[in-house]
């Protein structure tokens, strides 16, 4: 065990704790790092999404003028809108949080499970282009060892976000800038060396544009751009990462959440929309082998008129490799978002309550090898090709951002008293017009081709999560049953309880939030042993998980919370006439918590017995069992190994 932990230690780094202030100060995101480590999803768009949207167009390219204008405008409609959620939602949760509270916990459901859809993808589609981009470098005929390199990338990103998020962020920051460096500068070369073009491409493009309708008509035509832009919705996925994870960004957030949004919104309409005028530009064509990426910055070094190849191809080596590891970073905002929409639906109930816990890195460990083991799946089941994930991954982004504006309008509808309500209500109807638009042209469009298949997979996640809750409802209204069974109970009259004796026999009761658990296992060693026990003393370790440390308020509560649960067995025992103490702890582990506990307790208790109370269901199967952890069992194995004693009392909570 000692081998196993100090391998865990040396891979992922050492524990931190999590009631130390300076902790969470050290995790905590400033803008900056929140642009790098949430904004490169949709900076990396600009890597596919473009791509995507000018091939819709096939030969009449010169609607390209439209998509770049189109693209710039609606990443800042969409980034103002979603500024609403990060006011409106200052501890996180985004999309999902914006849909249970503004419309109903279903509608946050659909949006929860189309975000852990989207998360999942970010990952796939990110390192799936990213290797694209790196393949573009080699021979054609290692295109079959693209799915293995992915796939190692995957669970390189997996290890490397278990040890931190600020950690990851800042292994990858010099790839992120030398994107946006290098991009930029091409950028703004590629459109400056034809600027003198604008003056004929404009009213070219109006000619043609006129030309196209008269032979499709104007219907067709804006059907033709419709589709186009919808295929390049890609572009706008990363943006909804910032109001998803408000809880991480340093102090104060809705500040800093509204700095990383405008950097975010920026840096993307700039790339986005620059790109797709490079495409129109310099005539970039599709070549086999090769993204479009690869073939307009190829022309553009080409331009720069060097002497010597080695320079020129290094030059598009750098680029190209460059824009793999930005898609490679932005990978890293699925591990990121995912896990804290996971553990928001964890906190209501519709995934199970294990994907909430941090690790002791303070990470939601659960959800991040859910995203890694699910993105790998992914890829591997589509073999990488972008194409079709990107279809997948507008689909249930689209849906998560339509649902959200939606519910940000009746937010402004029923506010309809305040002064900015009407200019707040027109942001945010045109964008949910946009993004409800997309999604429609995606599923009409592209329905066997993704569409059906990003529907399924949201509806099964749906149907999963329907079946989570229901158990974890019914559990819990018998937990309170038993809760209430215990609450009658009376005090007794005994106001100086006699003190601890610490060489005599003493119970140890292991307990949690519920008060029925905690008497039941009381009443119960009272019983059976009468008299024998001179001491009692209550343990309890609580869990500081990803929704109780996204602030000090939050930590605040859960102390509160746990110190009075603790004094109620407490001054029970004391009316009864019986010594009693309790022992707290917070971690992120709580057996590492209770067994610390119990060390101390046996430390001043030395003839101590300890007792825990565990569910009993009357069907118990594989999905009860992953659905409550199995603490108490643990609990007992590595207490006995300690030479500590433990007995576990059922209690049975089925009828």
């Amino acid at each position: 065990m000692a081998t196993v932990a100090a391998i865990r230690r040396r891979l992922f780094g050492a524990p931190l704790d999590p009631m130390n202030p300076r902790t969470r100060q050290h995790i905590a995101l400033a803008a900056f790092f929140a642009w790098v480590g949430l904004g490169a999803d949709g900076i990396s768009a600009s890597c596919y999404g473009p791509e995507e949207a000018f091939r819709a167009l096939g030969e009449h390219a010169h609607l390209g003028l439209y998509l770049a204008l189109a693209t710039a405008v609606t990443v800042f409609v969409i980034a103002l809108a979603y500024n609403q959620v990060i006011e409106l939602f200052p501890t996180g949760g985004g999309g999902y949080r914006v849909a249970t509270r503004l419309i109903g916990p279903h509608a946050g459901l659909a949006a929860g499970a189309a975000l852990v859809v989207d998360y999942v993808l970010t990952v796939a589609i990110s390192v799936a282009s990213g290797v694209d981009a790196l393949f573009s470098l080699l021979p054609v005929g290692l295109q079959n060892y693209k799915v293995p390199v992915g796939m190692t990338i995957i669970a390189a990103l997996t290890g490397l976000n278990l040890r931190g998020m600020k950690e990851s962020i800042k292994v990858l920051l010099p790839v992120f800038l030398g994107f946006i460096v290098t991009h930029l500068a091409l950028i703004v070369y590629g459109v400056a060396a034809h600027a003198g073009e604008f003056s004929t491409l404009i009213p070219a493009t109006v000619s043609e544009t006129v030309s196209l309708s008269g032979q499709i008509g104007w219907t067709g035509a804006a059907a033709m751009l419709l589709l186009a832009y919808s295929q390049g919705g890609g572009t706008y996925t990363g943006l909804e990462a910032v109001s998803n994870n408000v809880n991480v960004l340093a102090e104060p957030r809705v500040h800093t959440g509204k700095m990383t949004m405008l950097y975010m919104a920026v840096s993307l309409a700039l790339t986005a929309g620059g790109i797709i005028l490079l495409y129109l530009l310099w005539d970039a064509r599709p070549e086999e082998g090769r993204t479009l990426n690869a073939v307009v910055f190829g022309a553009i070094i080409e331009s720069f008129g060097w002497e010597s190849r080695w320079t020129v191809d290094g030059a598009i080596l750098l680029v190209l490799a460059l824009e793999a590891g930005l898609l490679f970073v932005a990978a890293n905002t699925g591990f990121l978002g995912g896990p804290a929409v996971l553990s928001n639906m964890a906190a209501d109930s519709w995934v199970p309550h294990k994907f909430r816990y941090l690790s002791t890195r303070l990470v939601t460990e659960n959800g991040i090898l859910l995203m890694g083991v699910a993105a790998l799946a992914v890829l591997l089941l589509t073999r990488g090709d972008v194409s079709v994930l990107v279809v997948l991954y507008s689909v249930s982004v689209f849906l998560t951002f339509a649902v959200s504006l939606y519910g940000l309008c009746t937010y402004w509808w029923r506010h309809r008293s305040q002064p900015i309500w009407m200019r707040r209500f027109l942001l945010s109807g045109t964008g949910f017009a946009i993004c409800a638009g997309i999604f429609a042209m995606l599923i009409t469009q592209r329905f066997f081709d993704g569409g059906l298949l990003a529907l399924l997979i949201i509806a099964a996640i749906v149907a999963l999560c329907v079946s989570v809750r229901r158990h974890y409802d019914w559990t819990r209204t018998q937990i309170r049953n038993i809760d209430e069974t215990f609450s009658g109970l009376p005090f007794g009259s005994i106001t100086r309880p006699p003190a601890l004796e610490s060489d005599a026999p003493t119970a140890v009761f292991l307990v949690g939030s519920s008060r029925g658990g905690g008497m039941h296992a009381l009443l119960w060693v009272n019983r059976m042993f009468p008299g024998h026990f001179r001491n009692f003393v209550f343990v309890n370790a609580r869990t500081v998980d990803s929704r109780s440390y996204g602030g000090s308020d939050e930590l605040e509560a859960l102390k509160t919370e746990a110190n009075s649960a603790l004094s109620y067995f407490v001054n029970f025992c004391h009316s009864k006439g019986w010594a009693a103490k309790s022992y707290l702890s917070f971690g992120t582990d709580p057996i590492d918590e209770f067994t610390g506990l119990a060390e101390r307790v046996c430390a001043e208790f030395p003839n101590s017995i300890f007792f825990a109370s565990k569910l009993v269901f009357r069907h118990d199967n594989w999905f009860v069992q992953l659905l409550h952890n199995q603490a108490a069992l643990v609990l007992q194995r590595q207490f006995h190994l300690r030479g500590l004693q433990m007995v576990i009392l059922p209690m049975k909570i089925a009828v």
